[in-house]
Formats: C-alpha cells, sequence, structure tokens
C-alpha cells in the first residue's frame, strides 16, 4: 500500500511538470524594440527601461525594469497563455490569458497593441485606469 502511495504521489509531481507550458524562446527571426515605458496605474507612476521582443506567430517577452538589475515586471505571452511576475504584478501568476486577474489585464492587452504597432516610435495605451505610452 505505501509503495503505491509513493507511486501515485511521484507520477502527480512530476506529471505537474511536464504540463507546464513551454513558451517559445526568442529566435534570430524575432523583432527586438528597446525604449522607454511610463506606467500611470492607480496608485502607481513609474518611468522605466523596456525590452520588448516578439515573433511572427505571436509570442511576446516584455522585461521592465527601473535601472539596471531592478526588474519591475516580466510578461512573457502566447496567443493563449502568459506568465507575468514582478513587483507590479504583486508576486508571479501563470496560465489561460482570458483567466487573468483584473490587474493583469491591462499588461495582458499590450501584446496586440505593441505587435499592431509597426514601428511607431510612440505607443499608447489604456485600459481602465492604467495607461502605458511607451517611446521606443
Amino acid at each position: 500500500m505505501k509503495i503505491l502511495l509513493v507511486a501515485f504521489a511521484i507520477v502527480g509531481l512530476t506529471s505537474c511538470e511536464t504540463m507546464r507550458h513551454q513558451f517559445a524562446g526568442p529566435a534570430l527571426d524575432w523583432q527586438a524594440r528597446n525604449g522607454q515605458l511610463l506606467y500611470h496605474g492607480r496608485k502607481t507612476t513609474l518611468i522605466g527601461e523596456v525590452l520588448v521582443r516578439f515573433s511572427k506567430a505571436g509570442d511576446l517577452e516584455l522585461t521592465f525594469t527601473k535601472g539596471p538589475g531592478v526588474p519591475l515586471l516580466e510578461v512573457r505571452q502566447d496567443a493563449n497563455f502568459a506568465r507575468v511576475s514582478g513587483p507590479l504584478a504583486r508576486g508571479s501568476w501563470s496560465g489561460p490569458t482570458g483567466q487573468a486577474p483584473m490587474r493583469l489585464r491591462g499588461w495582458l492587452e499590450l501584446r496586440e497593441v505593441l505587435m499592431a504597432s509597426g514601428e511607431k516610435l510612440s505607443v499608447h495605451h489604456e485600459f481602465g485606469q492604467e495607461r502605458f505610452i511607451f517611446r521606443f
């Protein structure tokens, strides 16, 4: 009986790892843009450096930092799934994009906005009480 319980525990723990969502890694055909982001939330206003990378398939990586080595928010996202972490995310969250907590939805809308922006030097987006202003 103990062996059976241990076997179920091992299978349960290892299957969680194999079910974990795998994002595509950056490749040579990905576009990258860097610049500054002004983020204005309900209680927070921040200006920092932003690096955005995305693929033709719709994969996105966004890193928002304040100075060297101070990450504020990191987003990895594809058409259906997202992972967000950092102080602005209040920890970390991952899951289907449509099930994201309200506090992260503005950030997750940026994928479509940034991919549609082409080569624009300035990109603006608003979601509820949040404003995002990119300067590339």
